[in-house]
């Protein structure tokens, strides 16, 4: 086992959630421990779909000079995995044997790229598996 894990983008858009304390908490704590661990992941899609968020639906939005600093405090040391053909025919072979949307398929592709154990979001099936990948809903 390798005990990386993949960080889904709702992890870091709860860590900046006013409304869900709790929730804010924890993805907070997972941030964190993937920051000093070394053993958290992100993919580019990842910090699109966070930055397609914090740029147009946070409230207040979150600045170009926020994003850049975040970006380069928290994304950049995780973003381990890009944009590649393989990852592309392996999102396609996840999407056509599963139920998975084709962004889901993209980042269990990616989560299975990086040799994660885990996959922690709130946005696949608490406990299911994808070959040794456990998806983990880390606010349950």
């Amino acid at each position: 086992m390798s005990d990386r894990f993949f960080l889904d983008t709702n992890i870091f858009v709860y860590a900046f959630d006013r409304t869900a304390t709790a929730k804010s908490r924890k993805a907070h704590e997972l941030i964190r421990q993937a920051l000093t661990t070394q053993k958290g992941v992100v993919s580019y899609q990842v910090v699109q779909e966070f930055f397609n968020v914090a740029l147009r639906r946070f409230t207040p939005p979150m600045s170009v000079a926020e994003a850049e600093q975040y970006f380069s405090a928290a994304f950049r040391p995780l973003l381990a995995v890009h944009s590649s053909p393989a990852l592309y025919w392996q999102a396609l072979q996840l999407h056509a044997g599963s139920n998975l949307s084709w962004y889901d398929s993209l980042i269990v592709a990616a989560a299975l790229e990086a040799r994660c154990d885990l996959l922690l979001t709130e946005d696949l099936q608490h406990g299911q598996r994808f070959g040794s990948l456990q998806v983990k809903n880390p606010f349950l």
